[in-house]
């Protein structure tokens, strides 16, 4: 059997099992907006081409940033090496991760709490939002909940992507992978949250060099 093959097969099996797996923290517990004592709060922002103001242009900035945020296509590969899901991101519906730390894989589960998809005033301005969050299962290596959004602000036609992480070290029994983690798995997150950030940008813009001209 290909080595390929193998991770597949292994992928889909650990996917099938994950709808069994409670949620390894709380989130009612939290107000994830803001900081707690052992809990890290990111939130990061990555400007995208601009449209004019007004509602989202067809095959646009923020609709090519929206099908990269729905198919998670801005998480690096060098990192994140494979994804496995039923379907686009639906409240409940699960994910697996295969995640690579200093030569090691880990699975990683998670599922999706909430979708947004419509217009929102933020600090008296208006915005087209569409994005979604999830949230960490047992067995994660961390606990907490990351969102992931695209805006358009209506007023300039300014166009971001917005990631914003509530977590912790999760409780983890092998004590070298604890220590690994210990020691470099904050540094791997925030290099997670850059390259996302870098990723967009390079993804939404390549994707509209390669729309074809507006007829005349």
């Amino acid at each position: 059997m290909r080595p390929r093959t193998r991770v597949e097969q292994r992928m889909r099996r650990r996917h099938a099992g994950l709808h069994r797996l409670p949620l390894n923290f709380d989130p009612d517990e939290h107000d994830m907006s803001r900081p707690e004592r052992g809990w890290h709060v990111d939130d990061f922002r990555q400007p995208l081409p601009p449209e004019p103001p007004g509602p989202p242009v067809e095959g646009g900035s923020w609709e090519v940033a929206r099908r990269l945020v729905r198919d998670y296509e801005y998480a690096d590969p060098r990192i994140i090496r494979e994804i496995r899901r039923s379907g686009p991101p639906e409240p409940g519906r699960d994910m697996l991760l295969e995640g690579r730390f200093y030569g090691l894989r880990f699975y990683l589960g998670l599922r999706v709490g909430d979708v947004v998809d419509g217009v929102v005033d933020v600090d008296g301005r208006r915005a087209r939002v569409w994005g979604w969050h999830y949230r960490t299962l047992q067995g994660h290596l961390e606990r907490g909940q990351m969102d992931q959004e695209v805006r358009k602000w209506l007023d300039t036609g300014e166009v971001e992507f917005h990631v914003h992480g509530f977590s912790q070290r999760a409780s983890i029994p092998n004590p070298i992978v604890r220590l690994g983690f210990i020691l470099f798995g904050r540094a791997t997150q925030l290099r997670f949250y850059r390259r996302a950030c870098r990723r967009m940008k390079t993804l939404t813009t390549a994707a509209l060099k390669e729309r074809p001209p507006a007829r005349t």
